[in-house]
């Protein structure tokens, strides 16, 4: 999706021409080295919320940077992706697993053409380009990652590379964290690094907001079951929020794989369950969400009978 696309569509969102314009300022004041060009994302999917667009956009353009909590399946990772598309920023994904530390985050010593030169790690490319870091799940790194973040994401705006000179970072640099606390292995964010992000509290897909984003990636999909693959997620969501069930089958990813399938001749009931079903673990929580399927498509449907062409 191209930026000018992706800018179009915010105006039919109904965000704010005033804020647009400035978006198209700072890519016209910030150009981009051709040699980044693939590394500026474009987004399969696109995000639907006017108001999250809004406060994200504005953030960014008065130089902050985004810490973005939401529960599974709110569009964390597909609104990063889009701001950086309509900046037309580089982005380097740095996702935090517990072997992650300063070395790997910030770069090593290597042995090139008979010297020790630096193998740069993604947050110094992310600064000397003048990119968009998406820190991915944040809330599980280590002391020590953390550590290295603090002088990057505050007012002084450089890194410390020990044997090596003071990174500074360039003006258009930008930050995004993302976190969920539903997860394994995350924990509560400490004060110091939460004061150095503005936060946006992602609100959950609204029905009609998942149909929209169903219906653009799949426009010959009939509008009946278009209908009933959104009450499908939204009942799956109340059942996860009630503590009837987990929230492995709330997979929005998995829901569009499934469909995609289905378009490519998968009975629908059986890619619901390689997509949603078979996440459940549990034999009982399995057979609930199987359920849940059962009743609102036959086990015989077809392909043909749910797309339009």
């Amino acid at each position: 999706m191209e930026n000018n696309t992706m800018l179009d569509f915010l105006r039919e969102e109904g965000v704010s021409d005033r804020i647009l314009r400035e978006v198209e300022s700072f890519r016209d004041f910030y150009k981009l080295d051709p040699k980044l060009e693939d590394r500026v994302p474009v987004p399969q999917y696109k995000y639907y919320g006017k108001e999250v667009w809004e406060e994200a956009i504005t953030a960014i353009l008065a130089g902050e940077n985004i810490l973005l909590d939401g529960p599974k399946a709110t569009g964390k990772n597909v609104l990063a992706q889009g701001l950086s598309n309509i900046f037309h920023r580089p982005e380097w994904d740095i996702s935090f697993y517990i072997n992650t530390d300063s070395a790997s985050l910030i770069g090593t010593d290597t042995f090139e053409d008979g010297k020790v030169t630096l193998r740069k790690g993604p947050i110094y490319k992310v600064a000397e380009n003048g990119g968009f870091g998406v820190l991915d799940e944040i809330n599980m790194a280590k002391n020590e990652s953390l550590a290295v973040l603090h002088a990057t994401l505050d007012f002084r705006r450089f890194i410390d590379v020990p044997g090596y000179d003071k990174i500074r970072l360039q003006e258009s640099t930008r930050f995004i964290g993302t976190m969920n606390y539903g997860y394994a292995g995350t924990r509560e964010v400490n004060e110091a690094l939460a004061s150095r992000f503005v936060v946006i509290h992602m609100p959950v897909i609204s029905k009609e907001g998942l149909k929209k984003l169903i219906r653009d990636k799949f426009p010959a999909l009939k509008d009946s079951y278009l209908e009933q693959f959104a009450d499908l997620f939204m009942e799956i969501r109340r059942k996860c929020e009630s503590g009837e069930i987990s929230t492995k089958p709330l997979d929005l990813r998995g829901l569009l794989a499934s469909i995609h399938m289905m378009d490519r001749g998968l009975m629908p009931v059986r890619a619901l369950e390689l997509g949603m079903v078979n996440k459940c673990f549990d034999d009982y929580e399995r057979q609930l969400v199987d359920d849940m399927v059962s009743v609102r498509l036959p086990g015989d449907l077809t392909r043909d009978q749910i797309f339009a062409d």
